[in-house]
C-alpha cells in the first residue's frame, strides 16, 4: 500500500507544482503552449486550445512552456504583450514561485492529517522521544567481533507489535528498563516475556554481545590516556520499540506540523549542501564502495522512494519530506531551476536593469548537469545498492 502511495504521491507532486505555474500564468493571461508530465520523447498528447498536454518518456519530473520565459526564444510581435518578460514583476514571482510553494503547501496539509489521525511522538523534558516496550521492528541480523550473525530476538520469533512485559521474572514497564537489562547481560542466557494477542510468551534466548561506545551526559564519546574513545560490551537483543504517541485534534495539528515544516526545510537546507560538498566524494565512491560516504551524502531516487514506502502513515510523513526537500532544491537562485528566473526578475526590479543572460549559460550549464548527475546517481544507487 505504501509503495502505491509513494507513486501516486510523486506524480501528484509534479503536477501539482506544473499546475501551479500553469494556472498564475493563465489567469495574468500569459500563454502556455505546452504543458508536459515527464521529459524526453513523447509518448502522448492533446491539445485544448492554445496548449498542448501530455506525458513524455522519462517520468522524473515536467514543466509548462510559458512563452518569453525562456530569454532566447524568439516570439512573434502580435504575442509579445502575453509574454512572461513583458508581465510586471509580482506577477513574475507569483508565477515562478507558485510551484515552489505548492511544495511546502502539500507538505503543510499531509504532515496535518497525519498529526490529526495519528499523532505525535510524545517527547520528555529533554525533547527526547518517550519510547515504550512495544515492538516496532524486529532486526535480522547484529555485527559482532564474531561477524554478523542472526539476532537473538530473530532467532526466537518475536514479532512487530510484541510488548515485553518482563525479563527474567521482573516485570518491565518502560523501555529503557529493558536496555537496561539486556545491556548489562551479554552473552548471557535470560529469559523474555512477551504479550502477544492476548497471549503470554515465555522465551528463553541467549543475548549477543556487541560493542558500544561510551558516552557521557552530553552525549560526547569519553577517551582514554591515548585519545581514543573506550569502548565495552553490551548484551543485544535485536527490536526497535514504539514510540509513545501523542494525539492531537484538528487544530492543535496545525501548530505542529508548521513546526514540522520549518524543520524540514532547516534540514533539506543542511542536506543539499552536505550534497553539494560530498559530490566529488559521492562520485568516486562508487568505484571504491565506500558506503561510509554513499550513507552521508546519499541522493535517493523516486524509485528508492517507493521501495523504502511501508505504512500508510510513515509514508504520507515520508512524501511530506520529500516535497519539502524539491520546494527547497527549486529555490536555489540559479538557472534552470524556478528560482533562478525569480532570482532574475528580482535583478531588474531592483537595478531597472536586464542581465547578460549569456553569462549565465555556463552556470546553468553546471546546475544541470548536477541535477542531472544527482539524479541517475541516486537511480544507481536504488538498483544496485538499495537502501536496507
Amino acid at each position: 500500500m505504501g509503495s502505491l502511495i509513494m507513486i501516486v504521491g510523486i506524480v501528484a507532486m509534479i503536477v501539482i507544482h506544473e499546475a501551479g505555474h500553469f494556472v498564475a500564468a493563465k489567469a495574468f493571461g500569459m500563454k502556455a503552449t505546452e504543458a508536459f508530465f515527464g521529459f524526453g520523447p513523447k509518448l502522448w498528447s492533446t491539445t485544448r486550445g492554445e496548449t498542448e498536454y501530455g506525458i513524455k518518456a522519462i517520468p522524473f519530473g515536467g514543466y509548462v512552456r510559458i512563452i518569453g520565459m525562456n530569454p532566447f526564444e524568439e516570439i512573434a510581435p502580435e504575442e509579445e504583450g502575453r509574454t512572461y518578460r513583458v508581465a510586471p514583476y509580482w506577477k513574475k514571482t507569483v508565477v515562478v514561485l507558485a510551484g515552489i510553494f505548492s511544495h511546502f503547501v502539500v507538505a503543510v496539509v499531509l504532515l496535518w492529517g497525519v498529526n490529526w489521525a495519528v499523532g505525535v511522538v510524545a517527547t520528555d523534558a529533554a525533547g527526547d522521544a518517550i519510547l515504550t516496550t512495544t515492538i516496532a521492528a524486529v532486526a535480522e541480523t547484529v555485527e559482532t567481533p564474531d561477524g554478523t550473525v542472526p539476532t537473538p530476538a530473530f532467532q526466537s520469533g518475536v514479532l512487530e507489535g510484541d510488548t515485553i512485559t518482563e525479563t527474567d521474572g521482573v516485570p518491565v514497564a518502560e523501555w529503557d528498563e529493558f536496555s537496561d537489562f539486556a545491556q548489562a547481560h551479554p552473552g548471557e542466557d535470560v529469559e523474555i516475556t512477551i504479550a502477544r494477542e492476548g497471549e503470554t510468551i515465555v522465551l528463553p534466548v541467549m543475548l549477543e554481545t556487541v560493542e558500544r561506545t561510551l558516552y557521557d551526559d552530553n552525549g560526547n564519546a569519553v577517551l582514554d590516556e591515548d585519545g581514543n574513545p573506550i569502548r565495552y560490551e553490551a548484551g543485544f537483543f535485536g527490536v526497535v520499540p514504539e514510540p509513545e504517541m501523542q494525539h492531537l485534534n484538528g487544530f492543535t495539528a496545525i501548530p505542529e506540523a508548521m513546526s514540522q515544516l520549518w524543520t524540514g526545510i532547516k534540514d533539506s537546507v543542511e542536506g543539499l549542501w552536505r550534497m553539494i560538498l560530498g559530490f566529488p566524494e559521492l562520485v568516486v565512491s562508487l568505484f571504491t564502495g565506500a558506503d561510509d560516504v554513499v550513507d552521508e551524502v546519499r541522493p535517493i531516487s523516486p524509485i528508492g522512494l517507493v521501495r523504502v514506502a511501508g505504512d500508510v502513515a510513515p509514508t504520507l510523513r515520508l512524501l511530506a519530506y520529500v516535497n519539502i526537500f524539491v520546494g527547497v532544491l527549486n529555490f536555489i537562485p540559479l538557472y534552470p531551476v524556478d528560482g533562478g528566473h525569480f532570482a532574475v526578475a528580482t535583478y531588474e526590479k531592483v537595478t531597472g536593469r536586464e542581465p547578460d543572460i549569456t553569462k549565465m549559460v555556463p552556470v546553468a550549464a553546471v546546475v544541470l548537469l548536477f541535477l542531472v548527475s544527482i539524479g541517475l546517481i541516486g537511480v544507481f544507487l536504488d538498483i544496485f545498492r538499495p537502501i536496507g
